[in-house]
């Protein structure tokens, strides 16, 4: 795991989709879209149901392993706002552990911005969190330190004349969106004009490997 600077805090983008904010033994995650595979099959369109167990078990496998106190789901955490009600038992039981052992936190996102069932944890709108402010959508217009979700942006660069796409963390000097961690998440060329807008400042596209952290210049 490498550590980076941003709004001086240090933090570590892992590979896996989250940020990890040492200091305060806390993960970051967002866009789980938790029960997106039974969301369609609802509309005809039948996919293994299969999502939010994957999700959840990524998820504890990762809190594991960095110790983490503290978990913040910066919105978008099921795909509609119903989603909690159709979660399987076994998802049930992953996220309750979870929410039991760590400080919870949904941010509320598009998607879900009622929950019919919390499932445990604080739900907030946003948060201001030691300077730095955590919403699901960045706010173009915000001075201030943010972290958010809502793109899920992935790197898409040519190798060898084969086309590769990673997700990845876009940063710039204020701002810091996190790509999607769900199992069932497409994303969004980081180059798009509509992650430009919202970052404002230039950016660059942040590619966690297990030893380095690769940086990429976004163009204008």
């Amino acid at each position: 795991m490498v550590p980076f600077s941003f709004a001086g805090h240090e933090l570590i983008a892992l590979p896996e989709g989250a940020l990890f904010w040492p200091a305060r033994q806390a993960l970051l995650i967002a866009d789980l879209h938790l029960e997106k595979a039974s969301f369609f099959a609802g509309t005809g369109q039948m996919l293994p149901p299969y999502d939010s167990i994957a999700t959840l078990s990524d998820l504890t496998a990762l809190a594991n392993a960095t110790d983490a106190r503290e978990i913040w789901c910066l919105g978008d955490s099921f795909h509609d706002i119903t989603g909690s009600e159709r979660l399987p038992a076994p998802a049930q039981g992953l996220l309750a552990a979870l929410v039991a052992r760590v400080r919870w936190t949904w941010i509320t996102g598009n998607h879900d911005r009622i929950y019919a069932d919390r499932c445990g944890g604080a739900v907030m709108d946003e948060a201001s969190v030691d300077g730095l402010i955590l919403r699901h959508e960045a706010d173009p217009a915000e001075q201030r330190p943010e972290l958010s979700g809502h793109f899920h942006p992935r790197l898409r660069v040519r190798v060898r004349d084969r086309l590769v796409s990673r997700r990845c963390f876009v940063a710039s000097r204020r701002k810091l969106i996190l790509p999607a961690f769900g199992a069932l998440t497409g994303g969004l060329d980081a180059t798009h004009r509509e992650i430009a807008r919202a970052m404002g400042d230039a950016a660059e596209a942040l590619v966690p490997l297990d030893d380095r952290l690769l940086r990429f210049p976004l163009a204008a």
